[in-house]
């Protein structure tokens, strides 16, 4: 028989270390006698520091009883002179007690004789150490990084006590601390002991928040995958999404979107993630929020603004292009009434003036046929090649509406005749599509290039011949096709130079745009459906 009473937790006492509490712990002892009563003292070996109760007393068999261990922290100091471990010890003596019986065996204290007298057999242990846990010597840890001390707390500390949702003195969680220190690892190791994973910390961010706005990529994707919430706590100003668009982290950005937060959810004050990253120039957050359906119609609370509103301000002339490539709508106006030219012209950003309002004037004077106008527009300072909400230059639409007095007057301006939209049409391709002759041939005969390509690969000629426009299929041939029969099978070059049936600027077979889109199999939508 090596020893007549177990402790639990084995050969360590564990003591509570929290400001403006008693430092205690507890040591339950068992006698592990089926028969006899066995009786025990327990003492410190530093004295100073420690106080027990009851230092001594009896143990029925198998019965257990436990001790409280008090430590005195030193003065002036919030943390134990060793932590966690400590070299501190506990001597504990027992002895058999036959015959004894107590009523209450906690306050029954054993006189000192027993443990000395030497005809009875004395059992000593001095292998009981000290162990400080709390959320002082926690938190002091994790701003450390001492991981292996932290896993052995977490360990072992009573479940009861939450140790893993310690807070420092300025109420930051363990995961706050190891966030703001951008230690992944040490986030893992947290997250094994299932932490609260929304705490939310007296400055008011939750875990997640705090690491979308650090951009640390790995924590955050650590954090989703055990289920934290990507929306913005109730107390919180700026969600998660919000502070990674703000801050440019694309890659949290991009995790946050994954685990489905809302593109389109508002701050505090109104906002959303979108006018952040505008207000902020993040461009690479403004295309994916984009690429995820944020919505770009949005007015924020304070002032009605629209993230085009913002970019304008700001000048952005980036942004501000690729909001319009993304249909954005110019003429809205905020809470004062003002478009996003409008706050444009204010701020002196003149390079925005055609893609804001200039470019959308030119376009609509072109498709009225109104050339004065077009004329007095450039005059003003709109830009020959501007283009509209939908990309087209002015001589898209002319082209298209067949406005030949205007092609004339603004390629004698200068304007890039072979200028093409998002879809790559030029405006030979707009020209052929709607089946106007006679701006073909001025195209042609202004040196358009006959060869150039829409984004799918096909060429003017190609859609003549999709839409059977005869007398266009002539222009484009006879002006600068130098294999005929390649384009066209052995009738069509018949008729085609025949002279007879057909006549230049006559179009053989008509018929509405759509239908003979669809026939051509050409997927082209919204451009050419502004008429």
């Amino acid at each position: 028989m090596d020893r007549l009473i177990t402790s639990e937790p084995s050969n360590v006492v564990m003591i509570l270390v929290e400001p403006g509490q008693k430092c205690s712990g507890e040591l339950t002892l068992r006698n592990v006698m089926y028969t006899m009563p066995v009786a025990f003292r327990l003492q410190p070996m530093n004295k100073m520091w420690y106080n027990i109760i009851p230092q001594s007393g009896i143990i029925l068999p198998l019965a257990k009883l436990t001790l409280e261990i008090s430590y005195q922290l030193p003065q002036t100091s919030i943390l134990p002179h060793e932590f966690p471990h400590c070299d501190d010890s506990f001597l504990l003596q027992s002895v058999v007690a036959p015959g004894a019986a107590v009523k209450n065996p906690s306050e029954n204290l054993v006189p000192s004789e027993w443990f000395t007298n030497k005809k009875k057999q004395v059992y000593s242990d001095s292998g009981i150490k000290v162990m400080f846990v709390g959320s002082t010597i926690l938190t002091h840890l994790v701003v450390k990084g001492y991981m292996d001390e932290i896993r052995d707390i977490l360990e072992k500390g009573d479940p009861s006590w939450k140790l893993v949702d310690s807070m420092d003195s300025e109420g930051q969680t363990l995961l706050h601390l190891a966030i703001s220190q951008g230690r992944a690892d040490l986030v893992q190791l947290l997250l094994e002991f299932e932490p609260n994973i929304e705490s939310i910390s007296r400055s008011g961010s939750s875990p997640l928040e705090l690491a979308a706005a650090s951009g640390e990529a790995l924590i955050v994707e650590l954090l989703l995958a055990h289920k934290a919430s990507p929306e913005r706590s109730e107390s919180s100003t700026w969600g998660p999404i919000h502070l990674a668009a703000a801050n440019g982290h694309i890659e949290v950005l991009r995790h946050l979107l994954l685990k489905g937060a809302n593109v389109n959810s508002l701050t505090k004050d109104g906002n959303t993630a979108l006018h952040l990253a505008v207000e902020e120039r993040r461009r690479d957050c403004v295309r994916v929020l984009l690429a995820n359906s944020a919505r770009a119609d949005i007015r924020n609370a304070i002032y009605g603004d629209t993230p085009l509103h913002i970019a304008s301000s700001l000048g952005d002339e980036q942004i501000v292009k690729v909001l319009l490539h993304n249909g954005v709508i110019k003429g809205v106006r905020n809470k004062v009434g003002k478009t996003a030219y409008d706050l444009a012209a204010e701020n002196g950003h003149t390079k925005l003036f055609d893609a804001l309002r200039l470019g959308d004037n030119l376009c609509t004077a072109v498709r009225k046929g109104e050339l004065r106008m077009v004329l007095r527009l450039l005059e003003n300072g709109a830009s020959i090649n501007g283009r509209d909400q939908n990309g087209w230059t002015a001589i898209h639409r002319a082209a298209f509406k067949g406005r030949v007095d205007i092609l004339k007057a603004i390629i004698e301006k200068g304007i890039d005749i072979n200028a093409k939209d998002c879809d790559g049409y030029s405006a030979l391709h707009c020209a052929v599509e709607s089946g106007q002759v006679d701006a073909v041939e001025l195209l042609v005969k202004r040196g358009v290039d006959l060869e150039a390509r829409t984004n799918k690969g096909v060429t003017a000629l190609e859609i003549a011949e999709s839409l059977q426009y005869s007398g266009i299929i002539r222009i484009l041939l006879h002006g600068g096709s130098k294999d005929v029969g390649s384009h066209v099978g052995s009738k069509q070059k018949s008729d085609l130079f025949a002279g007879g049936e057909m006549d230049v600027g006559v179009v053989k077979k008509k018929g509405s745009r759509s239908r003979g889109v669809r026939r051509s199999g050409l997927d082209r939508s919204a451009a050419l459906a502004v008429v």
